[in-house]
């Protein structure tokens, strides 16, 4: 055995299982930096400020890309400090941003305070859990990845109504000050108690081998061993820029949409609170498909699962140009819950599974950093768009575009191999 930390708890069951449910907190958590959290918070700021919906979409675009523009640092930090210091420390500065939100002032305030939000939450809380899960688990990543995009899925279910019903309640001030009291009360202390970098450190193995295993008596020993890709290796691979193109194009395209969900389906007179509801059952649906998704992943290669994903994503947009009535829109948020759970697992697990786990703070924060770039660009042309043609239906139609060349991508993206990539180099 590798590590003499002691566990702070021992459970009858493997201690990765734990580590699981920390990383879906981390990533519920992460709600107040979401598109589907910050756009139920729009409605109430441009109607206390008198803000236009260009105004807060181009404030929101540049304080997200500049967020994104960091979170390649945040990735190397995590390689450095390790996930439990990395997780305590940006649970903290989100909580900070919370309370930031709450006293919000002007376009500057609001510019610093959406940037707050998508690095730290957005960002950084979903950047790390995913860093987390692929070290301890290998050959049963897509399962424990599936159990950890619980987190996202009830945030994105929950948040919305719940902030609805905060904002009508006791403003949207205050509404901020119990997003920051949540964060310090709940999760930062979970995680600093429970979170352990790596099961190495704590005398395990990943998936839970024993030590004969690994060592190579038992069956299971190939399970853990992968190949270690450090950033620089895999850029040189036409893999990682084809897939970094496959995670922008969602990220772009659905915060665009989510952020601008209210007043898409007010043009077929659904009103707020349906919106919110409609969101929530995209979550619902999501969360067991999910699962499904997880044990596909471990079977299938995951760019093919990617391409059908990519594949789904167009046929909901032309779904979402279609939906004219309430009845409609729950069918949309159904379809939108099925591609979104195979999505999340796909984009999840294809690049530990391209590139290993050895540098995969590094390597995820390349992709976080694109991730939230993509979503920086997504609300403006929906906004724009609006301005121009008083209708949301003429930019859906030019999105889908993306989709198409990110299942083209994701379907000739095939794991790469690293003994290839060093023939190559030595030969030029």
């Amino acid at each position: 055995m590798k590590g003499n930390t002691k566990l702070p708890v021992n459970p009858p069951f493997y201690y990765g299982w734990i580590i699981v449910f920390i990383a879906a907190l981390s990533v519920f958590f992460s709600g107040p930096g979401q598109t589907y959290s910050i756009s139920i918070f729009i409605d109430a700021y441009l109607t206390h400020f008198g803000w236009s919906s260009t105004l807060v979409s181009t404030m929101y675009l540049f304080a997200t890309l500049f967020a994104g523009l960091l979170l390649f640092i945040v990735g190397r930090f995590v390689d450095k400090f390790g996930q439990r210091r990395m997780t305590v420390t940006v649970a903290s500065l989100l909580g900070i941003a919370c309370i930031f939100n709450s006293f919000l002032l002007g376009p500057t305030m609001l510019f610093i305070g959406f940037f707050m939000l998508r690095l730290f939450g957005q960002g950084s809380m979903t950047l790390i859990p995913g860093t987390l899960v692929p070290q301890w688990f290998v050959g049963k990543r897509g399962r424990a990845l599936s159990f950890m995009a619980f987190g996202s899925f009830l945030s994105a279910a929950a948040l919305p109504p719940f902030n609805a019903w905060l904002i009508d309640t006791v403003g949207w001030q205050t509404s901020w000050l119990v997003w920051a009291g949540l964060l310090f009360l709940i999760f930062v202390p979970l995680a600093f108690f429970f979170i352990r970098n790596k099961p190495e450190d704590v005398g395990l193995y990943p998936d839970n081998l024993t030590e004969e295993e690994v060592s190579g008596r038992g069956s299971k020993k190939s399970s853990i061993f992968e190949e270690a890709w450090t950033v620089k290796e895999a850029m040189r691979t036409k893999q990682f820029w084809l897939l970094l193109f496959c995670i922008a194009v969602p990220s772009m395209v659905n915060t665009g949409i989510v952020f601008h969900f209210v007043p898409i389906l007010a043009e077929s007179g659904i009103g707020r609170t349906q919106a919110a509801f409609i969101l929530s059952i995209m979550a619902i649906v999501s969360f067991p498909v999910t699962f499904l998704a997880g044990f596909i992943v471990e079977r299938v290669q995951a760019n093919y699962v990617l391409t059908v994903a990519a594949l789904g994503q167009i046929g909901i947009m032309f779904l979402l140009v279609q939906t004219d009535t309430y009845t409609a829109a729950i069918i949309f948020g159904i379809a939108r819950g099925i591609v979104g759970g195979f999505e999340a697992i796909s984009l999840g697990i294809i690049f530990p599974n391209f590139f290993g786990r050895a540098h995969i703070g590094s390597i995820k924060g390349v992709t976080s950093t694109i991730m939230v770039i993509g979503s920086a660009f997504g609300p403006l042309p929906f906004a724009l768009a609006y301005d121009r043609f008083g209708s949301y239906q003429e930019i859906i139609y030019v999105m889908m575009v993306f989709p198409l060349l990110a299942m083209i991508f994701a379907f000739i993206s095939k794991k790469p191999e690293k003994s290839a990539v060093n023939l190559k180099e030595k030969a030029s």
